[in-house]
């Protein structure tokens, strides 16, 4: 078996794929960052190896998500993209003729205008993450139901209530409130659902025009109450990917293949990564009055990357001494 490997590291997921060269997803492997980005990787990279037949060839290496940059350095990525590319070309692939994808994950939500297989415009939220993966866990939780329950609920509801939406605090004092009068859970979780896709279309939707085929990804699309709101909100169908919870790894492991293929070899270190020991840490450099924060990380205690220097001085040095 010969393939990519595509990686998305967020704040809350860690999400590892392995496709072949036709691009189809073999093996797809979701696990929580829990704050420890480079312990996760190794963890889903070892699941995987163990997963994959002993003879399986990796052609190349995609990296994307919040931690992208540092788990290029990790792993020896061909691809180092950002969210918005590897979503696009993961969806493209999947649901030819895409025009708007609608994306909502742990802790953020974005949404991309594609027009002719090109990504035209997209927009992220950022003041707030109501709505997103982790209120919703949040809001399960406390009303003591199982999130994979939460959308089942929802589409029980006869009626939904309205909710406050444009604000996490408001919208759980409003839940309060609604269940103090005497609404039912499955009219306030639908309530809930419609003010969460209210607030993602005025927010995160401002101003974009929103064209069929519309795709629903990222893990928030598992709660089919969310599906029926925004189908309810556009007027039109909101289809939901196969791989909905991994598309940005699908995209990264995509992009991958692309740029192996240029170069005619992968710069991936191996399955080694999963059992070498890495350390970061920082410093602040009192070279001149940025005063940068300086992030380094050591590989088996050799430093083999530094970064958010403005000037270049402790990032080039790094780089220098490996070409030496």
């Amino acid at each position: 078996m010969k393939g990519y490997i595509g990686i998305d590291v967020g704040s809350v997921s860690t999400n590892i794929v392995f496709i072949d060269d036709g691009g189809a997803v073999s093996e797809s492997i979701y696990l929580r960052t829990q704050g420890q980005p480079i312990a996760m990787v190794q963890k889903g990279l070892k699941e995987l190896r163990d997963r994959l037949p002993a003879a399986a060839r990796v052609r190349g290496v995609g990296a994307t998500g919040s931690g992208r940059n540092l788990t290029g350095i990790i792993v020896g990525a061909d691809a180092v993209k950002n969210e918005i590319t590897a979503h696009a070309v993961a969806t493209s692939q999947v649901v030819p003729g895409v025009q708007t994808i609608l994306e909502i994950g742990g802790q953020d939500s974005k949404i991309i205008i594609l027009r002719n297989g090109v990504v035209a415009d997209f927009a992220m939220n950022t003041v707030c993450a109501a709505g997103t993966g982790s209120f919703l866990d949040q809001q399960a939780a406390r009303l003591n139901i199982p999130i994979d329950k939460f959308g089942e609920i929802a589409l029980q509801s006869g009626s939904s209530v309205r909710i406050a939406g444009r604000c996490a605090v408001f919208a759980e004092s409003d839940m309060i409130h609604k269940q103090q009068m005497g609404c039912g859970l499955p009219d306030i979780l639908a309530g809930l659902c419609e003010a969460l896709v209210r607030n993602y279309l005025n927010n995160v939707g401002k101003g974009k025009e929103i064209l069929p085929p519309v795709v629903f990804q990222g893990g928030v699309a598992a709660n089919v109450g969310m599906i029926r709101a925004f189908e309810k909100a556009l007027e039109m169908p909101v289809k939901v990917p196969p791989y909905y919870n991994v598309m940005g790894a699908v995209g990264a492991a995509l992009l991958a293949r692309e740029a192996a293929e240029k170069k005619g070899y992968s710069l991936f270190k191996g399955f080694r990564v999963s059992n070498m020991e890495y350390k970061t840490g920082s410093f602040e450099c009192p070279g001149c009055s940025n005063l940068c924060e300086v992030v380094q990380i050591k590989e088996e205690g050799k430093i083999i990357a530094r970064w958010g220097d403005r000037c270049g001085k402790w990032s080039n040095a790094v780089r220098e001494e490996k070409i030496s």
